[in-house]
């Protein structure tokens, strides 16, 4: 899977959001997008996502060095990020039974290995809208890690973790992503210490 921008840029009313950005973005690396609170990393993800359009220039999604239509791509990515809602009247293993019937599980795992691998078997039964936040966050990075798709995004991943899921979200990257597209939002080193490749949006901050 690749992802390749072109002069990509972004803007609200008269405001450039980035702007001038050309890149290649190709499986088996993970990319760290930084720059400081409120400079866009979010909004660059959710373009590169197709979630949110592009003000100017391209991007050209491939896989296995074919084109693949823009309105096809959201079947190749899983997205987790704090803004992101759960259905909070569901208990945990309905939403995963949920989720699981829009988009692939990994092959050979089943929805009870994924609640045991983030560690929430205890609360399974239970209605995510008495969960904690960090017992959220653990949810959505299950439901994103353990999808069966290319392309993993991920919005500041740790937040709301203690030390204990900080070295849970280590585990399950380096156990599960090793030769996807993983891009991820983020100022904070604990989160993206892996990462062999970094894109400073404060560079396409251009008038």
């Amino acid at each position: 899977m690749e992802i390749k921008v072109t002069n990509l840029g972004k803007r609200y009313n008269r405001q450039w959001i980035f702007r001038k950005l050309d890149y290649t973005f190709s499986a088996g690396n993970a990319y760290a997008i930084t720059g400081y609170n409120g400079s866009g990393k979010s909004t660059l993800l959710q373009v590169l996502a197709g979630a949110v359009d592009n003000s100017e220039g391209e991007i050209i999604y491939q896989v296995n060095g074919a084109s693949l239509k823009p309105e096809k791509f959201y079947s190749c990515y899983t997205l987790a990020a704090p803004y992101l809602e759960l259905i909070e009247e569901l208990t945990l293993e309905e939403f995963f039974i949920f989720h699981y019937s829009l988009k692939p599980i990994i092959p050979g795992l089943s929805i009870k290995d994924v609640i045991e691998k983030i560690e929430l078997h205890d609360a399974r039964h239970k209605q995510i809208q008495y969960f904690s936040s960090g017992m959220k966050q653990r949810a959505k990075l299950g439901q994103a890690i353990f999808t069966d798709v290319p392309v993993l995004f991920l919005d500041e991943p740790t937040a709301n973790f203690d030390v204990q899921g900080i070295r849970l979200y280590h585990h399950l990257i380096e156990t599960y992503s090793k030769d996807r597209l993983l891009i991820i939002c983020s100022n904070d080193e604990q989160e993206i210490s892996f990462c062999n490749e970094r894109l400073d949006i404060i560079a396409f901050k251009k008038i």
